[in-house]
């Protein structure tokens, strides 16, 4: 089976975790590949298991048999999809603007994970290994919240505000809604916005 071709957008380190498995001849690999090809053209709804395994090139028991069904497979694309948001997140955790920052260069780069990682209706929560990059990635958000927070009885809320305003942009530009995304730099541009509405602030 031929790799395919890696996006603009794609990281290092998401290609070298696709070419090392296809040059193993990783089904599972193929099949998750494929899946994220899908989600990317019509979302995580969009398309059957059959659908998926003609795309991969493999037969079509071969998504039922490494996943179980298509919840399964959600599964494990969403646990894959945290597993690189928590490092990105944790590359960036000593400055609590560059963490907004990653949160938005994460959804940009990796957006069929982010179409599906909060969506928990579609895939299986009690998954062990969804669960640890999960709260991986939840440890930074509440540590770098913890900073911008005025007490500890504010911890909370300012970890959603945080979170809100990371995803509600990352959001926002995906679907176009922001008139800047045709000509914009969405990195600087969340820079601004993070630093506006938090007043922060390094370290």
């Amino acid at each position: 089976m031929v790799s395919p071709a890696p996006s603009n957008t794609e990281s290092a380190e998401a290609r070298q975790i696709k070419q090392t498995a296809y040059h193993h001849g990783n089904l599972r690999r193929a099949i998750i590949d494929a899946a994220l090809e899908a989600i990317m053209e019509s979302g995580p709804a969009g398309w059957s298991l059959r659908e998926l395994a003609r795309r991969a090139g493999v037969s079509h028991a071969a998504p039922a048999h490494h996943f179980g069904d298509k919840a399964g497979l959600l599964t494990a694309v969403a646990a894959e999809g945290f597993e690189v948001f928590a490092n990105a997140l944790e590359r960036a955790a000593d400055d609590v603007l560059d963490v907004g920052v990653a949160y938005v260069r994460f959804a940009i780069d990796h957006r069929p994970y982010f179409e599906v990682m909060f969506r928990p209706e579609l895939y299986r929560m009690d998954d062990p290994s969804l669960q640890t990059a999960r709260e991986r990635a939840a440890h930074v958000l509440v540590t770098s919240a913890g900073r911008l927070s005025p007490g500890p009885a504010q911890n909370r809320l300012t970890t959603i505000a945080g979170w809100s305003l990371a995803h509600g942009f990352a959001s926002l530009w995906l679907s176009g809604a922001l008139p800047e995304t045709a000509h914009g730099d969405p990195e600087a541009l969340a820079r601004s916005v993070i630093r506006l509405l938090f007043g922060t602030t390094r370290g």
